[in-house]
């Protein structure tokens, strides 16, 4: 996204104008605005212009980038208006095209480096009272007058830029500004961007951790990646990795260690494009699906038409079974058959002759399907199916769960599909978690038959099974997930974890390939101190808290457990249903007092039934997989809920208290130094650790943890620090 600033190399009667502007626009700066002038000193200012579109396409060749941006300004106003306009480069990079005609002419513009950029933004940081564009600090500026735009008329502005991707250990990162959330008075009509990346050498992961994009992998050398939405406010920059390897099983890590204490991990294994295509494994598969009387109707023949697609994809040297449920178990065969055209065709007419009715026997259904299975090296998967509760045989939910356990001897892995809020989630989600699988839920209205297909499709076709990831110099811990999936095609497994120690190290990748057993060895870095991939520790702390609820929801409220979701909650800022109050009450909050109410709360929300439980299950689980670190929302009851007092900067979390934002590590017993805001001293610290500048872009008033000192931003306090007083705060 671009940004919009009038440029300070006028008159200095000029400039009090645009300090003027400044003041009545200071929450509205970002990627691309422009700032209207007023025709005359003392006429009224223009309104800000709406941006109608912001359009990027990227195309990445190798480790060269080339980034072209689209962007469309509507003028609301009855006359022609003037501004400015200007653009934050990225590190490393050059403006190759400008584009915006006045008549048949072409704009200028200029670009300044960050030395000349960061005293335009220190000054108008002074005289704007306004500590937004410190966040970007350290940037290149381009720059260029922009006049006219037309009266209830659109100005059309394009930017192409290039850089050169750095290439660290098969790792390439892609960054484009797209922070506008809390500069732009309006949302954003559509905002898009599009990148296709080709390399000589084969890609393996495509991954952000800032946005959901969707990846497009069309072949080993090429993928297209796109990221599009409709009336936004986009709060952070679009941040892209990509891992390139001649290796058949790609892992590249990523870490982050700060200060004392253990380290972070984030893992990306990806199979080889064209290993994948050749080497499919042959599995076996069960399908277990409740025919109940609460199945029938549209539920019921959405699963049969849904089973039958399944079929028709699978491999040929698949074998699959089929069992249907209600008060007894029908089988299709009574054992697993080679998926062929006369086994297909049989298995079609069995599922056309199937009807709803009776009770569900939930028991003896799974205990049935894991007779089944044959000790081999073939990978098992059931996918099992209900749409309510054990109302036949066995009905006690841990009884179930011990039995199943104990009967998959061969270590198959169940996929559970919830339909409606007729179920019990503590038993479906114990059944999946504890058998290496997941639960999907099907809520009322939404599609039986494409969720189960599209699922399906996901795991049609392993790769490689029974991963096992070990390193010796090191110690790695709470990892997620804790139970490495197989890997399908087209599919990457993203992991994240702790570490103790450093230094370099072996990781060996054991996994099984067409039944047989391969290690795969890579050499890596775990470091002392890195703080370059800041969105890894908030990332595994999401994950950590979702694994921690669900281990609440399905084996009951454990004090400790609970104690550590409020613990990381608070740290990291990750707002859930059980920790909303953190953020929904202006009050103070002792960690205990904190914890107290985290109790209450989850003896209230912990429900197993329902439309709350399965709501309550389907967070906790997105929370375990999930690949971008929490936004400002959270989820309560199926419902994004906007958190207003808390914004997450970089490493740090900061909460709004009593007319403040207060840094998540704030400790009372710290030394305080307080400092008059936009003084000598307030750009002192900035000066001496640029990165603070971003921190201190979050407001006005503001304590922030620098080392060993909490630093109150104020409008009193200290107007200059001596270079003691530097030392004594930077060590």
């Amino acid at each position: 996204m671009v940004k919009i600033r009038i440029t300070l190399d006028r008159s200095k009667k000029s400039l009090l104008i645009f300090i003027e502007i400044i003041l009545l626009c200071s929450s509205l700066f970002a990627d691309g605005f422009i700032i209207p002038l007023p025709p005359n000193p003392g006429d009224p200012y223009p309104p800000l212009l709406t941006v109608k579109y912001h359009h990027v396409d990227v195309e990445i060749n190798d480790q060269v980038a080339i980034t072209k941006i689209d962007q469309s300004f509507y003028n609301e106003t009855n006359r022609d208006v003037e501004g400015e306009y200007i653009f934050p480069l990225p590190k490393g990079a050059s403006i190759s095209k400008f584009t915006m005609y006045v008549g048949n002419e072409a704009i200028k513009g200029k670009v300044l480096d960050k030395d000349e950029a960061r005293k335009i933004y220190e000054e108008i940081v002074r005289k704007m009272k306004d500590p937004a564009l410190l966040e970007y600090v350290g940037r290149d500026l381009f720059k260029a007058r922009v006049y006219p735009i037309p009266a209830r008329g659109e100005k059309r502005i394009t930017i192409d830029y290039s850089e050169i991707l750095k290439l660290d250990n098969g790792l390439c990162e892609y960054i484009y500004p797209l922070n506008t959330e809390r500069f732009s008075k309006d949302p954003i009509k559509s905002v898009k961007v599009n990148i296709t990346l080709k390399s000589k050498f084969r890609i393996k992961t495509v991954y952000s951790p800032s946005h959901d994009v969707i990846v497009n992998k069309i072949d080993a050398h090429t993928v297209e990646i796109e990221y599009f939405e409709k009336d936004t406010r986009p709060d952070k920059d679009l941040v892209l990795y990509y891992t390139l390897s001649k290796e058949d099983l790609g892992l590249n890590m990523m870490s982050y260690r700060k200060d004392k204490g253990d380290g972070f991990f984030l893992a990306m294994i990806t199979p080889d494009a064209e290993l994948a295509s050749e080497k499919i494994v042959a599995k076996d598969i069960i399908f277990v699906l409740d025919r109940s009387g609460s199945m029938s109707g549209e539920k019921i023949e959405q699963a049969k038409s849904a089973l039958e697609r399944c079929l028709n994809s699978l491999n040929k040297e698949d074998k699959f079974e089929i069992i249907f449920f209600n008060d007894d178990v029908e089988q299709y065969k009574n054992e697993i058959v080679k998926a062929s055209s006369n086994t297909i065709k049989e298995a079609t007419q069995f599922i056309d002759g199937i009807d709803a009715d009776g009770g569900t026997n939930i028991n003896e259904a799974l205990l049935t399907a894991m007779k089944l299975i044959k000790p081999d090296n073939r990978p098992k998967y059931l996918i099992f199916l209900t749409d309510g509760l054990p109302t036949v045989g066995i009905q006690n939910i841990s009884s179930i769960v011990e039995n199943v356990n104990d009967a998959n001897t061969y270590k198959a892995r169940l996929f559970v599909f919830g339909v409606g809020y007729d179920v019990n989630t503590r038993l479906l989600d114990r059944l999946s978690a504890e058998n290496k699988g997941v639960t999907e839920y099907v809520r009322p209205g939404e599609n039986l038959e494409v969720k189960i297909s599209n699922f399906y499709g996901k795991i049609a076709h392993p790769v490689m099974t029974d991963l096992e990831l070990k390193c010796k110099e090191v110690k790695l811990a709470q990892i997620y997930p804790k139970i490495l999936p197989d890997l399908f095609k087209g599919s990457q497994l993203i992991l994240l974890g702790r570490y103790k120690g450093s230094g370099e190290v072996k990781i060996t990748l054991t996994v099984n390939v067409s039944e047989k057993e391969k290690i795969f060895t890579y050499n890596t870095v775990f470091p002392d101190q890195d703080d370059k991939y800041q969105f890894i520790p908030r990332l595994w702390a999401s994950r950590r808290i979702g694994y921690l609820i669900e281990e609440i929801r399905s084996h009951g409220e454990n004090k400790e457990l609970v104690d550590e979701i409020v613990k990381l909650s608070k740290k990291y800022g990750i707002i859930t249903e059980y920790t909303s109050f953190l953020v929904e009450t202006d009050a103070e909050f002792t960690l205990d007092e904190a914890q107290d109410i985290a109790h209450e709360e989850f003896e209230k929300k912990a429900d197993y039934m329902g439309a709350a439980g399965v709501s309550l299950s389907k967070s906790a689980q997105n929370m375990q997989r999930s690949l971008q670190a929490p936004t400002s929302f959270y989820s309560i009851e199926g419902k994004e809920v906007e958190v207003q007092n808390l914004k997450q900067m970089k490493d740090k979390t900061f909460y709004f208290k009593k007319g403040r934002w207060v840094d998540a590590r704030y400790d009372d017993k710290l030394p305080k130094i307080e400092i008059k805001r936009y003084s000598d001293a307030y750009f002192q610290i900035i000066s001496k650790d640029p990165k603070i500048a971003s921190y201190l872009s979050v407001g006005d008033n503001i304590v922030i943890i620098i080392g060993k000192h909490q630093i109150v931003i104020s409008d009193k306090g200290k107007e200059k620090l001596s270079e003691k007083e530097l030392k004594n705060i930077f060590g």
